[in-house]
């Protein structure tokens, strides 16, 4: 169901796990913000999502994923991607569902939860916000100290998503700006 790749935790004070919602995969990773601001990778998976006989059931497993991810991890904090707009309507449908099953099964363990906009992860990392994935994943290799082994693309993504709330987090400690005035001015 899940492929993983872990490092052992290293000692940190906000452990924070990114969700790349998905309703095929949906990527997981988890990484720790030591108070001055640098991250380490703990873990990182892509729950599989297609084994289920139907939709309903993809979303069943998602949320058994993602409990079991938040039971072995214990984040302080989350971040999610935010929809974009597909060329379908059903694709973007079926996403926003899987992003609402994922957003209920954190808030249901009152753990608090950042949304970050695919544009502004891009910018965050890249410095570009049309950059390309392959981009995106090299920065996330770079920015955790990875070895150059295959992460699994929903997986990476997630990483990306949890760096981005760390460099939030932390140009928001520095400067004294709530988090969530940060995403709105795209900083």
């Amino acid at each position: 169901m899940a492929t993983s790749t872990t490092r052992s935790p290293a000692a940190a004070s906000v452990r924070i796990l990114g969700i790349d919602p998905g309703s095929q995969r949906t990527g997981l990773g988890v990484i720790d913000m030591a108070g001055d601001g640098r991250c380490t990778f703990v873990a990182a998976r892509a729950l599989k999502l297609l084994d289920a006989e139907d939709f309903p059931s993809r979303l069943g497993l998602l949320c058994e994923g993602l409990e079991a991810a938040l039971d072995e991890f214990a984040p302080t904090q989350v971040a999610i991607e935010t929809v974009f707009m597909d060329k379908s309507a059903t694709s973007a449908l079926k996403l926003g569902h899987a992003r609402g099953a994922a957003l209920a099964t954190v808030v249901r363990r009152r753990i608090p939860i950042s949304e970050y906009a695919p544009r502004l992860i891009k910018q965050s990392l890249v410095g570009r916000g049309a950059a390309d994935k392959q981009q995106v994943q090299h920065m996330v290799r770079l920015l955790l100290n990875l070895p150059e082994v295959k992460l699994q693309a929903d997986a990476a993504d997630a990483l990306a998503v949890a760096l981005t709330h760390a460099h939030m987090s932390a140009t928001a400690q520095r400067t004294g700006i709530a988090t969530h005035q940060l995403r709105r001015r795209g900083a």
